[in-house]
């Protein structure tokens, strides 16, 4: 049913967890045609009903990691769909990223998956920004199942 035993321990399966990152790089895709909106109201649903399930097992570590690896696809998402760096620029500085940095940030040559870790980016796209936009987040949900 997707656990394991690691001595006394209940775990996620390997498998589980394949599938899981499966299903978060088809909802969280660069080229899916659809809005920010869609595409983080649709991953709220499965992270949720994901976590509700899964969350009985041991696995803090594990979601702090899946977290960050989710918010770091979700920033690439959103990087991709400014496309142009006047677009990306202009975006930086209107979610309160310094100038010269907006202007550095936007106007590099990395692979999108590589920006998606610069400090500008971080900025911009925090995890606040993530949360008002309605993303839970797995370690909370983790810690709300194991403590109440």
């Amino acid at each position: 049913m997707g656990f394991s035993f690691r001595g006394a321990r209940l775990v996620w399966h390997d498998k589980s967890l394949l599938q899981f990152k499966y299903r978060i790089h088809q909802i969280t895709g660069r080229s899916r045609g659809i809005s920010m909106e869609k595409k983080l109201k649709e991953l709220t649903v499965f992270l949720r009903g994901w976590i509700n399930y899964f969350g009985i097992a041991q696995g803090y570590q594990k979601c702090i990691d899946l977290d960050c690896w989710i918010r770091r696809r979700l920033r690439m998402s959103y990087w991709k769909n400014w496309r142009k760096v006047r677009t990306k620029v202009r975006n930086l500085l209107r979610m309160g990223v310094s100038e010269s940095l907006a202007v550095t940030c936007g106007s590099s040559g990395k692979s999108y998956w590589r920006n998606a870790k610069t400090e500008g980016i971080h900025i911009a796209l925090n995890n606040e920004f993530f949360q008002k936009m309605g993303l839970i987040s797995l370690c909370d949900r983790w810690v709300e199942i194991h403590y109440g």
